[in-house]
């Protein structure tokens, strides 16, 4: 047997693996990926554009690949199990959980599908109208269970249609790195602001080093860990450090974190790729805590 041939067969013996470690050459050979990817930053009236017209760009998206682009997220109960129903809990009381760019559903119609709680409310938001408007179009959009609507996350002052400390939980998944990171502190501190003491953010996001990110031409770096994509939409990778950091700062008590990193395996084309995400659970303290 050849060395190419047995080389083929662990690679697809390999084809999805969890928990990979990673060793002090790939992190050399991912830092040098980066650095040469965003040695060269994009001009100053292309950055411009593309972060005062984000809401066109993730409308051009929706409307181009409307509801079929992502898998409903059905990963979630496993990953963040408080979005189930929680065990032996009365399933008449009030429950409230708010995504934060729903995009067309992808978190919001798995809740709905399988949660028993009849007065369980799920609200959405996204700055991009057409998401919010095939979402809306959805068979499986309950509204008397859920209501989405537009806005953007980072503005000072949320206009959403519930109380200031209502909230169980907010979610947070693959959308902060949407945004760019002088804004991302405002987000923080209006989930403090609306969750209930107690309540929590559930955030899972684009890791530094994830094979997207080293895969990014020169050219498309607008700063440090920030790029665009093809379709005009942007992402950032995140370190655990600085999710911490940033949560942390606006108020929240930290109570899990997790580098997700995983092999996946492109069988046709034999070539490994490493996914890294950034998976943490931060709570809002409760009011003795604060004292």
């Amino acid at each position: 047997m050849t060395m190419m041939s047995l080389n083929t067969m662990l690679v697809v013996a390999h084809y999805c693996r969890d928990n990979v470690e990673w060793d002090a050459e790939q992190e050399k050979e991912a830092l040098a990926a980066v650095t040469k990817n965003s040695t060269q930053k994009m001009n100053a009236e292309d950055k411009e554009k593309f972060q005062n017209d984000a809401d066109q760009f993730w409308d051009s998206f929706y409307s181009v690949h409307q509801n079929r682009f992502f898998k409903d997220r059905h990963w979630l109960f496993t990953e963040f199990t408080e979005l189930a129903t929680p065990p032996g809990t009365d399933v008449q009381k009030t429950r409230s959980i708010f995504e934060l760019g729903c995009g067309v559903g992808n978190t919001i119609l798995p809740i709905l599908k399988y949660s028993q709680e009849p007065n369980l409310k799920v609200y959405g938001c996204d700055f991009s109208a057409r998401a919010i408007e095939i979402l809306r179009e959805n068979k499986e959009y309950d509204p008397k269970r859920c209501e989405v609507f537009v806005m953007d996350a980072t503005v000072e002052d949320w206009s959403v249609p519930f109380a200031e400390d209502s909230l169980d939980i907010i979610v947070l998944i693959f959308v902060l790195s949407a945004i760019e990171p002088t804004k991302m502190n405002r987000v923080a501190a209006n989930c403090f602001r609306y969750l209930r003491p107690g309540g929590l953010v559930l955030f899972r996001d684009y890791g530094r080093y994830d094979m997207a990110q080293l895969r990014f031409k020169s050219g498309k770096c607008l700063e440090d860990n920030l790029y665009v994509r093809g379709d005009g939409t942007m992402v950032y990778f995140f370190t655990q450090e600085e999710v911490r950091d940033l949560f942390c700062k606006a108020g929240f008590i930290e109570e899990q974190s997790v580098v997700d990193r995983r092999l996946q395996v492109n069988r046709g084309r034999m070539l490994k790729m490493y996914r890294v995400w950034i998976q943490t659970k931060l709570r809002k303290p409760l009011n003795e805590e604060t004292k």
